[in-house]
């Protein structure tokens, strides 16, 4: 018997391996901040997360504001799972980044506003939040 040196060591069957097309590799994208609070936020307000969640990622009142907003779950639906339709930033200077998005649960689509801002040490927190049919609080 001759060594067919295209085999693996053991294999003796005349089958080859299905060749794959090649994929494209996809870099990942950056995920920018306002989206990633954005998620955050949501899963707060839905009642999926406790508000101790965003310690660390709040500054000022921000915190007071989910800790007075979160126990009503204002984001939560009844059926549909509540999800991020879109979410836009804007950055009126360096180091903030003012963001709304639309939030979609079945039929139902609610307003939600906040304000990012740059700290020292170069992390993202939130410095405000504000919904669509819920007062907002300002100092």
């Amino acid at each position: 018997m001759t060594m067919n040196r295209t085999r693996p060591a053991g294999r003796h069957d005349a089958r080859r391996p299905e060749t794959v097309p090649s994929q494209r590799l996809r870099t990942p994208r950056r995920v920018r901040p306002h989206q990633w609070f954005a998620e955050r936020l949501l899963a707060v307000l839905s009642g999926q997360r406790p508000v101790h969640w965003m310690l660390g990622h709040t500054i000022g009142e921000a915190y007071d504001q989910l800790a007075e907003l979160a126990p009503a779950t204002p984001l939560r639906s009844r059926g549909a799972r509540p999800v991020i339709r879109m979410c836009r930033g804007a950055q009126p200077a360096p180091g903030v980044v003012e963001a709304c998005a639309s939030i979609a649960a079945g039929e139902q689509v609610r307003a939600m506003a906040f304000r990012l801002e740059q700290g020292p040490d170069l992390r993202w927190r939130c410095a405000v939040v504000e919904l669509g049919n819920t007062p907002a609080r300002h100092p």
